[in-house]
């Protein structure tokens, strides 16, 4: 129980604690047409058991996992997305063993989440629990808990009303190989990988960096609007803490929060009030990468927007790769794909 207190919901707020935000979030410009299009290549992680670790994944999402290798690395195949793994001699850290990462965790969307954890059950899955409130219990899904989100005082109305919690569909957590943390997350009809989800101290700065330097897309506003250019600073007010969470207490502050695609995979963000954050590089998630087609141009171009690279171009086994690093010290890897 102990370790659960340390998982990644666990966030110290700031000594000034705030206690709403703007209901307006302001939505972000479109990537310039220059930048040419990137795509997520792969979600790179250290293992004790390479082997072991990429024949996890295809028995939890069978329907879109499958176990392969790739440029020498044993991988999973999900989609257009890959999966690497690098022996490790010792346990890689994670958010339960050492300091946080800008990396919280990746995940599937599954069409019925629930039926999903029934199954990860039955099949001996390590199921990451969550709290349903500062003076609750623990649960698999957040549907196990109150509707919304909801705050500590939102809790108490809610049960003085009568409210009970949905128990359809809504998003759970495995504790995979080396200690990974993976969602199952109800949407759609069909199982697909569909997300990396990062911590950032300012959720709309890190959108705002991804749009300039990477382009990334901007998902569209309410009713299908497109996106606009923000007014104001992208440094936002903190929300209250809210619950289902790993921590009892304090809960988990979700607000401000944010997201960039780059096809139809989501960069999502939650952030991390207090900054912090350490590099990606040895932990659990090493980095994750993008592909490009034109490697020495993208290169040329991001240094020459300032952006730091933590590894010059070089070769990948049969390919070319470089690494930036990118807010709160998330390494990304730039592969080129002809």
């Amino acid at each position: 129980m102990k370790a659960m207190l340390r998982m990644a919901f666990v966030v110290v707020l700031p000594a000034v604690m705030v206690t709403s935000i703007r209901l307006h979030r302001p939505v972000l410009a479109q990537s310039p047409p220059k930048i040419a299009a990137m795509h997520v290549h792969h979600v790179h992680l250290n293992s004790v058991d390479p082997k072991a670790a990429a024949g996890y994944y295809p028995k939890a999402f069978a329907e879109s996992a499958s176990e392969t290798t790739f440029n020498g690395y044993p991988a999973v195949k999900t989609g257009n997305v890959y999966l690497l793994f690098t022996k490790v001699n010792t346990a890689p850290q994670t958010e339960l063993t050492g300091p946080q990462t800008a990396v919280w965790h990746f995940g599937w969307n599954t069409p019925d989440s629930r039926k999903y954890n029934e199954r990860f059950r039955a099949m001996g899955f390590e199921i990451a629990q969550m709290w349903d409130a500062a003076d609750g219990k623990l649960v698999d899904m957040s549907s196990d808990a109150l509707p919304g989100l909801p705050t500590q005082e939102q809790i108490l109305e809610l049960r003085a009303k009568g409210v009970m919690p949905a128990r359809q569909g809504g998003f759970g957590y495995l504790r995979g190989p080396d200690g990974a943390l993976i969602e199952n997350a109800q949407a759609g009809q069909v199982e697909r990988f569909n997300h990396i989800h990062m911590y950032h101290e300012h959720p709309l700065c890190a959108m705002q960096w991804y749009v300039a330097h990477l382009g990334a897309r901007i998902p569209p506003g309410p009713g299908g609007a497109p996106a606009a250019s923000p007014a104001g600073d992208c440094k936002q007010l903190y929300a209250p803490p809210t619950w289902p969470s790993f921590a009892k207490f304090p809960g988990f502050v979700r607000e401000p929060s944010g997201a960039v695609f780059f096809d139809d995979i989501s960069i999502s963000i939650r952030p991390w009030p207090g900054g912090g954050l350490v590099s990606t590089r040895g932990h659990l998630v090493d980095h994750w990468a993008l592909s490009v087609a034109d490697l020495p141009a993208t290169v040329v171009r991001l240094k020459g927007e300032g952006v730091k690279f933590l590894e010059e171009p070089h070769a990948w086994g049969n390919m070319r790769a470089a690494m930036i690093e990118g807010p709160d010290r998330v390494a990304i890897e730039i592969v080129e794909v002809k």
